[in-house]
């Protein structure tokens, strides 16, 4: 039979997740379940991915600000602080801060990347900079100088100005806060050599930089609850990094340990239906917004872990060049052909054969986390579990 669906990606319910859960049981059920119900036959190389933050919370990955403050005293004691490079966030960034400020004892400068944080929240846009003679690249700005400029501006989306609502937190805590504007990490240590950079992507070139050029307690998100504080979640690779606002007090780290609990589901699968299922944990997509120009990766990494069928990239061949160029002259289900035959004599080197003509090397994990991440939506859809199917299949297939 002809076949006339290519990859096909379904959003899985499953039961609220709690601390303590089975989240390998309650995965494999899951899948099971749709499969009965909704008639989907399970075939080899299928892919299960299922969401970071079930994970954590079946895990009960979850630390306070008291936390937060805790191990931030113990690296810093009561020197002034230079907190730089955060996100504008207060879903991944706000809870932390709080435990950040609580933890310091006279003073935090808060250095903010202009015209955009990290992943794209802008303070201000790029055109306002070129009109008021503004280099985001050399100039740095104090809070005052920046309000002379670009006035006070309110989040695209959220509708917060993140300047006043960040400085607000600090000072709740009775911490004296001073707000400055660069691009290079080398300026706070005109202020203080004792930085916290929460930088995410770049974090290692930062702590290279300031290391360099005389910091002393250097520490970046991922070394802060990097163990456990106290009975606290913890992270030992990624800290901070990762984490979510649970309560106004509390934030849930990114899970850890993830490659048993991948592993275990694959087997369980192979268990149940006899076929070999790939499985992967997946964060935030690794996609941009055109619209608010914000890049969605506010996680470390796209997949904390993943089955070994997923590593590497995609093995694509573009079927547009080939019916443009190799096989111009044909139409129709000859040129079908054609192509099909064609795959299937190369299909051992594909890659190496179509790099020339811009096939892009993407992981396979940051293609189809982003795939997963967008179907269950940044809004929660209450379909935490994805199922993917004709993912690696091909033209011929």
């Amino acid at each position: 039979m002809e076949r006339v669906v290519g990859t096909v990606v379904r959003g899985l319910r499953c039961p609220i997740i709690n601390q303590g859960d089975h989240i390998e049981e309650i995965v494999v059920d899951s899948v099971l379940k749709a499969s009965a119900i909704e008639g989907i036959q399970i075939q080899d190389k299928d892919i299960v991915t299922v969401t970071e933050s079930i994970v954590a919370r079946a895990q009960g990955n979850y630390a306070t600000i008291d936390h937060i403050a805790q191990d931030v005293r113990s690296k810093f004691g009561e020197d002034t602080i230079g907190v730089i490079f955060p996100i504008l966030s207060r879903n991944r960034f706000a809870i932390c801060l709080r435990g950040i400020a609580k933890g310091a004892k006279k003073k935090i400068v808060l250095m903010l990347s202009y015209p955009s944080d990290e992943v794209g929240n802008h303070l201000v846009n790029v055109d306002e900079l070129d009109d008021k003679g503004v280099n985001p690249w050399t100039d740095v700005l104090s809070e005052q100088q920046f309000r002379d400029c670009f006035g006070y501006k309110k989040h695209t989306f959220t509708g917060v100005d993140y300047i006043d609502y960040y400085k607000s937190l600090i000072e709740e805590y009775g911490v004296e806060c001073e707000v400055i504007f660069s691009n290079n990490p080398k300026t706070i240590l005109e202020y203080t050599p004792n930085v916290l950079t929460c930088d995410i992507h770049t974090r290692f070139r930062t702590k290279k930089i300031l290391k360099a050029n005389g910091g002393n307690k250097i520490y970046s998100l991922d070394n802060i609850l990097s163990e456990s504080v106290d009975g606290s979640g913890f992270n030992e690779a990624y800290g901070l990094l990762g984490s979510n606002k649970s309560t106004e007090t509390s934030v849930k780290l990114f899970p850890r340990n993830c490659q048993p609990i991948v592993d275990n589901i694959q087997q369980m699968l192979k268990d149940k239906t006899g076929k070999n299922v790939e499985v992967m944990i997946y964060g935030d997509g690794a996609f941009k917004d055109p619209v608010g120009k914000i890049w969605e990766l506010a996680d470390p990494v796209v997949s904390p872990a993943f089955t070994s069928g997923l590593v590497g990239t995609p093995n694509e061949v573009k079927l547009k060049y080939l019916a443009d160029n190799n096989f111009a002259d044909l139409r129709g289900e000859e040129l079908q052909q054609a192509i099909a035959q064609y795959i299937n004599n190369k299909e051992s080197d594909l890659v190496g054969a179509m790099e020339a003509q811009g096939t892009t090397p993407r992981k396979l994990t940051d293609l189809i986390g982003s795939l997963s991440d967008l179907t269950s939506g940044s809004g929660d859809k209450g379909t935490p579990i994805v199922f993917i199917q004709g993912y690696f299949d091909n033209y011929t297939k």
